[in-house]
């Protein structure tokens, strides 16, 4: 009678009602939650690739502009090892680039103690929120790359930035060695060879690119007024750093070139020798062989003579050069 008397005034009802509601109204809830965790996972993976994505253009683009034949290197290399590749040559750019475009030491150092720190973060999977830095670290997890070799490029880097000549042709190419070797060692790792006959011809084949890319920069620190070349040879044939700096053609300084060149010619053939012993995954990581032997030659062919216009010009068959010895895995 009680029920009826409340659900003839509604009262039943309106209770059921209100319960009814209120448990409509809690059930969905979960789901809610866990669709906006969905949404918010989504947003949040979206994001990390687009940031991946903009890492990875950032190096291409900047070792295309800075590196042409190290970026056309790159493309040459196995797909797994072709980011990476990028991601190497983009930081040794990054690097390379300070000495130049600082006005004074004490900047430069600042720039080289944050990539000093940004090793260390990386390897502690806390790189810095820089495009190089995140590349590099992605780089470092996917082929457990050896720290030693890329603080030793920084320090190397950071030692250069007292812009002296070099007094001798050893050091040039203990500075060859800390710098085009160890990324050479960084790529082998990048196409996971393992062997001691590849490692010593990436030495070699550093040092030779080292003392190749010295050469090349003749003129252009020259039109700064700056000169780098080893005193000891430019004693030796009586050529001072202002003939140098006047774009001399005179014999006295194309003797220094011929000394400087032979030097690293003899390091090509040095790492040449191990060629029979070295794996064939490791050629692919010597393909800038092809550019120092491409500048050995026209620099005799110009008669050693560092000013000659047609060194100012980019070989055009490089490319094509470079694709014929990745096919053939040799250097």
């Amino acid at each position: 009678m009680a029920a009826c008397v409340c659900a003839k005034h509604g009262l039943f009802s309106s209770k059921t009602s209100r319960i009814y509601s209120f448990s409509r109204n809690i059930a969905p809830k979960p789901v809610c939650v866990q669709r906006a965790a969905e949404r918010q996972s989504v947003r949040a993976s979206t994001n990390a690739t687009a940031a991946f994505q903009h890492s990875e253009k950032y190096c291409l683009d900047l070792v295309r502009s800075r590196d042409h034949e190290g970026f056309i290197s790159s493309l040459l290399l196995p797909f797994e090892a072709r980011r990476s590749s990028l991601a190497l040559r983009a930081f040794n750019v990054e690097l390379a680039q300070v000495k130049d475009s600082v006005s004074q030491k004490t900047i430069g150092l600042m720039r080289m103690q944050f990539w000093q720190t940004a090793v260390e973060e990386i390897y502690r999977d806390d790189p810095p929120n820089q495009p190089v830095s995140t590349e590099l670290w992605r780089a470092v997890r996917t082929h457990n790359l050896t720290k030693r070799w890329l603080l030793r490029i920084v320090t190397e880097r950071e030692k250069d930035l007292n812009d002296k000549a070099y007094r001798n042709i050893q050091e040039l190419e203990t500075y060859s060695e800390n710098t085009q070797s160890s990324l050479l060692y960084l790529l082998l790792e990048c196409l996971g060879v393992k062997n001691v006959h590849a490692d010593h011809a990436a030495s070699h084949i550093g040092k030779a690119q080292g003392i190749v890319t010295c050469l090349r920069a003749i003129p252009y620190h020259s039109s700064r007024r700056k000169v780098y070349l080893p005193m000891d040879i430019c004693m030796l044939h009586g050529a001072s750093q202002e003939d140098f700096i006047r774009g001399s053609r005179e014999q006295k300084v194309r003797d220094v070139v011929y000394d400087i060149a032979s030097q690293a010619h003899v390091h090509l053939q040095h790492a040449r020798s191990f060629k029979h012993s070295v794996p064939a995954a490791a050629m692919l990581a010597f393909l800038q062989t092809v550019v120092i032997e491409d500048y050995l030659h026209r620099v005799r062919k110009a008669d050693f003579d560092v000013f000659h216009k047609s060194l100012q010009n980019r070989n055009p068959l490089l490319s094509l050069q470079l694709y014929l010895r990745s096919w053939k895995k040799t250097y």
